[in-house]
């Protein structure tokens, strides 16, 4: 895997904080169909490992569904029991991100220096995540990249659609995107209208 190659066809992780089981469908759905193929419901939202199991069950074949404020063994072994593939965590913990990638999971793990993205990639994280990327901005993601293996990079925390062209610019391989796509309570056709405002950047980012 190089620095720019991921393993989803849109290099954008939907990050749906927040969200109820009983909303997870439809609006998994919807992200599904704008073409994005990597979900992420955080463990600090309600019954997150039922909203997990959920998208799982019914999308797994499209998307990679994880969850994402992934901090603890048990949140690990929670959502390899709920079916998911993906741990995304905000921080650089050895022991959890080796105990999820020992479990068979996709690890985009968490960090904010340089020190944090080498110790994530020793204990064995595949991709890792500037975060947050709008306190560091781009020129943080140029300066990690310039020192990184090639492993994937992404930017997360307050990326929108008019900031993302800079971050992918930078070096970054994609975006996570939590706010400024899904907010609690927000409509199927609201999240399905934000979905592809950033597939439409991206789109005309790589064109």
């Amino acid at each position: 895997m190089d620095a720019l190659t991921t393993p989803f066809r849109l290099p954008l992780i939907a990050i749906l904080r927040g969200i109820t089981p009983d909303e997870t469908s439809a609006h998994v759905r919807a992200l599904v169909e704008e073409g994005f193929d990597a979900i992420e419901i955080p463990t600090n939202s309600p019954d997150w490992q039922d909203s997990v199991a959920i998208a799982a069950r019914e999308f797994s074949v499209d998307a990679r569904i994880g969850a994402g404020t992934v901090l603890t063994l048990a949140h690990v072994d929670a959502l390899v029991d709920a079916g998911g593939t993906l741990a995304v965590t905000p921080n650089t913990n050895p022991a959890v991100i080796r105990h999820a990638v020992d479990r068979g999971l996709l690890v985009a793990a968490g960090c904010a220096t340089a020190t944090e993205a080498f110790a994530a990639l020793d204990a064995g994280a595949q991709l890792l995540k500037l975060f947050p990327a709008s306190i560091h901005g781009p020129a943080m993601a140029r300066a990690l990249r310039s020192v990184l293996p090639p492993v994937p990079l992404f930017a997360v925390g307050g990326v929108t659609p008019d900031t993302l062209p800079g971050y992918l610019s930078a070096g970054c391989a994609g975006a996570g995107i939590g706010g400024e796509l899904y907010k609690p309570g927000q409509s199927v056709d609201a999240t399905r209208t934000h979905a592809r405002a950033f597939r439409q950047a991206w789109l005309d980012h790589a064109a």
